[in-house]
């Protein structure tokens, strides 16, 4: 039910973007996720790589930084896990229409391949050796899936996993996209450059 409605209303903002209802590049990301005491063990694990104790959480999203596919894995799973199912979900729900998936340095060969099974191209956007010491550089695109990683750490319950079951942890992302589309679709919020032209 909470993905049939974040469906409806991502068509919605999608149209009212005068974009088509499905997008055809995607961006795919992980992030992992400290759990909270009572969640099983037996779901989580260490992120090796970013030595983070719990759950990793794998995103896929469209230019416009709208969730298409929600993956929660525990943290120890390698990004081609989480990859793989998101490109599953992504080829279910875009149809033919989806062509590009772009991804980190984090997943390997294995995300590429199943990308070609699924007639997806799959690019891993490489960090541009000139910004290597400058810490966090943003890249084209790419940087969608960063600002929705950091958008749903504005929620309390998704700050930290508290969700005995991963799907659980997952409904919780979606409910969370619905409410941000829900307030795009009916707030009018005025930017800094409405006031800006306001102001002139």
């Amino acid at each position: 039910l909470d993905q049939r409605i974040q469906e409806i209303l991502r068509c919605q903002v999608r149209e009212r973007s005068r974009r088509l209802e499905d997008p055809s590049l995607l961006i795919i990301d992980t992030q992992s996720v400290r759990v909270a005491a009572g969640v099983p063990k037996e779901t989580t694990g260490l992120d090796a790589n970013k030595k983070t104790p719990g759950r990793k959480r794998g995103l896929a999203v469209d230019v416009l930084g709208l969730i298409i596919g929600v993956v929660v894995l525990a943290a120890s799973a390698h990004d081609n896990e989480a990859g793989i199912a998101l490109l599953d979900q992504a080829a279910e729900r875009c149809g033919m229409r989806l062509e590009k998936v772009l991804v980190d340095q984090g997943f390997k060969d294995a995300v590429v391949i199943h990308g070609a099974v699924k007639d997806i191209t799959v690019e891993v956007v490489r960090r541009n050796p000139d910004d290597e010491g400058k810490g966090f550089v943003p890249q084209p695109k790419r940087w969608v899936v960063e600002q929705v990683n950091g958008t749903l750490m504005l929620h309390r319950r998704l700050a930290r996993d508290y969700d005995h079951r991963p799907d659980n942890a997952a409904s919780r992302v979606y409910w969370a996209s619905t409410a941000g589309m829900l307030r795009r679709l009916t707030t009018p919020t005025p930017t800094w450059r409405d006031d800006v032209e306001l102001a002139a």
